[in-house]
């Protein structure tokens, strides 16, 4: 009941008539939900909600990750690379699995580009190419580090 307590909360009527992008907003009822799941499934593994906060898990994780990107972007439309590339970074470290993961490669190829870091920039862009050969982001990345070169 906690779990779904902290995963409803931020659903207003007002969000439930017109919804926003859980990825865009505070993370403290997320990263609660999550734990208030997480304790669920470790101590009734085999319990009939087990499955269903396994899954609400999974759907927190991966708005936890899209949220470090969103900001990761916010910084780099900003000019701070070096926090747009700590955080790219950190979605890497700990959501290296989810969805988000594609978007933070690109955020630290375009910010060791933007600090005249081309070998980095390399590094990044081929991480980014071998795991998403089909990236959209790819061109774009491509012709501005040939632009650097």
């Amino acid at each position: 009941m906690k779990g779904l307590a902290n995963f409803n909360r931020s659903n207003s009527l007002l969000e439930r008539l017109a919804p926003t992008d859980r990825s865009r907003t505070d993370t403290n009822t997320a990263r609660q939900a999550y734990s208030d799941f997480a304790e669920l499934t470790r101590k009734f593994p085999d319990s009939k909600y087990a499955e269903d906060a396994r899954q609400r898990m999974l759907f927190l994780h991966n708005s936890l990750a899209a949220y470090e990107v969103n900001v990761a972007d916010f910084y780099m439309r900003r000019g701070a690379y070096v926090a747009a590339l700590n955080r790219a970074t950190y979605v890497l470290k700990t959501y290296s699995r989810t969805p988000a993961a594609e978007d933070a490669l690109s955020i630290m190829t375009q910010a060791y580009i933007k600090m005249g870091m081309p070998q980095l920039a390399n590094d990044s862009l081929r991480v980014l190419e071998r795991n998403y050969p089909q990236s959209p982001e790819l061109p774009k990345l491509n012709a501005l580090l040939k632009g650097t070169g």
